[in-house]
């Protein structure tokens, strides 16, 4: 898995630079803009800061070709889930079409991403992946919310992926940045 480091410029609407003292969540989204790329979505994230459009960033954007954008540091706040910002790590996923299904290569990424950091962070998949949904009754990710047995196998999916991986003794080095 390969992670592309495009650290948004710090300013006050989408890199505030406020510290993340614990990680006790990670909270996943959709772009809700259909088609649209992981580095556009990162570069409304920078256009921001000029202050005149609100306030949003992620922490990650994963691509509708699997690729991985990080935009924030995982020690800072990114303005992605309201009150759960302060204690949660946000990945937004890119998606080809308006009902929020994210593409197979999605998927796949933000597993091994989501069990990178569950195991960083000692979080467990089943009970500590959330959608910014479950934190303020947001329709996101659209996909997820309209079918909750897919979030469940979702999370199931990572859970496994965690095991696998230390069952096999395999070196769980999953991040290799690109910058």
């Amino acid at each position: 898995m390969m992670i592309t480091k495009m650290l948004l410029t710090p300013n006050n609407y989408s890199r505030p630079q406020i510290p993340l003292k614990r990680v006790t969540k990670i909270a996943v989204h959709y772009v809700g803009n259909a088609g649209s790329s992981a580095e556009g979505n990162r570069n409304y994230f920078e256009s921001l800061k000029d202050g005149k459009h609100g306030y949003a960033s992620s922490h990650y954007i994963v691509g509708l070709k699997g690729e991985i954008i990080q935009c924030v540091p995982e020690n800072e706040w990114a303005y992605c889930t309201n009150e759960a910002n302060a204690y949660s790590i946000s990945i937004e996923n890119c998606h080809p079409k308006d009902d929020g299904k994210f593409t197979e290569k999605t998927r796949q990424s933000l597993t091994e991403l989501c069990a990178d950091i569950c195991v960083r962070y000692g979080l467990d998949p089943l009970k500590d992946i959330i959608r910014h949904y479950d934190v303020t009754g947001k329709l996101c990710p659209l996909y997820w919310v309209n079918h909750p047995q897919n979030f469940a196998a979702f999370k199931q999916e990572v859970k496994d992926f965690i095991e696998k991986v230390i069952i096999n003794n395999e070196q769980f080095v999953l991040k290799n940045e690109k910058e």
